[in-house]
């Protein structure tokens, strides 16, 4: 078979694979539509996040259906779903689990290790900046490398494994801000608004009832995982390369703007650009498109970079922010 024969063969491969996946996919958004109201875009990117076998920060007040958010996905997506309440007494081994001692029937002893809440496919880490840099720190692993290590001994995480941490924007007394290496393991930051009075309206209307809508599952954790793939297959045109490379490298001071550069303390590193490149692939199936464009990274922009680089002192001091930065930065794309 010659190359261009098997190129073809793999594009019409990767063409129903991605009509299968993109009508799984699109059922699982509606059916978290029935439970959740008025946050679109909010369930838009927790599926990028998902759907990129990567994990995802929710930052929003109290009352925003985030833990419900969490729950309704595991069983949508058909995952095996924890929940873990960050406290300022958690301890790694409350996360990750711990050795016991057990007395066998001859009078052995031996040490048996009893898995922790992380070993789910997806794990609620709410209110996680309530914790001990200690303790957030025993997420890093498992985020990055899929597996833990306790006492000496590697335990592999289930596939897929996946994180969505909630914060409170708002009270920051007693709490423990996330250490850049941390930040740096989401994919996105996604911020959870109020809803507007319609959707508000229904909300009222249908969860305060004698009977509430239940999620149904769409999908499962097989099929979660050949969509991943399949989004690590999907074609990137180089003027979308090209927009990522460029919005990345501009948000960082040594080479960015001449007028924009006083402004950025530090800048999003590589792994940045990684998490454009896979988003953008991500949201262009949830769109039911087989290739992102320059409009997905424009969309993608403000939640990949705003928790990957922060502003200098006398920016913050004239009223710049974040979002108002990585905004300007993008609308240069169009």
């Amino acid at each position: 078979m010659t190359r261009s024969a098997k190129a073809e063969t793999l594009d019409e491969a990767i063409l129903r694979n991605a009509e299968t996946t993109i009508a799984q996919v699109t059922a699982a958004r509606e059916a978290l539509g029935e439970i959740i109201f008025g946050q679109e875009v909010v369930v838009e990117r927790a599926l990028i996040s998902i759907l990129c076998g990567a994990h995802a920060l929710l930052v929003g007040v109290p009352g925003l259906a985030k833990t419900k958010l969490v729950d309704t996905l595991g069983t949508v997506l058909g995952l095996d779903a924890r929940r873990v309440q960050f406290t300022p007494d958690l301890m790694p081994s409350d996360i990750l689990g711990s050795e016991v001692l057990e007395e066998g029937a001859k009078g052995t002893r031996s040490f048996r290790f009893l898995p922790g809440p992380v070993f789910a496919q997806l794990l609620m880490a709410d209110e996680i900046n309530r914790a001990s840099p200690r303790t957030q720190s025993a997420l890093l692993q498992a985020m990055q490398e899929h597996h833990v290590t306790v006492a000496g001994v590697r335990y592999d995480l289930p596939r897929p494994f996946h994180v969505l941490a909630t914060q409170n924007p708002l009270e920051q007394e007693g709490t423990y801000p996330l250490p850049e290496a941390q930040l740096d393991r989401f994919l996105l930051q996604v911020d959870v608004d109020y809803p507007d009075r319609a959707h508000e309206r229904r909300i009222l209307l249908e969860t305060t009832g004698a009977e509430e809508t239940r999620p149904r599952q769409t999908m499962k954790a097989d099929d979660l995982l050949a969509a991943q793939r399949l989004v690590r297959r999907l074609p990137v045109g180089d003027s979308v390369v090209d927009a990522i490379l460029d919005l990345v490298r501009s948000a960082r001071p040594e080479t960015a703007d001449p007028v924009i550069a006083p402004l950025i303390a530090w800048g999003p590193g590589p792994r940045a650009s990684q998490a454009l490149m896979l988003a953008v692939r991500a949201r262009a199936l949830l769109d039911r498109r087989f290739a992102p464009s320059i409009d997905d990274v424009i969309e993608l922009a403000e939640p990949v970079l705003k928790h990957r680089m922060a502003l200098t002192f006398a920016a913050r001091a004239e009223g710049q922010t974040v979002s108002g930065l990585v905004r300007r930065l993008a609308e240069r794309l169009g």
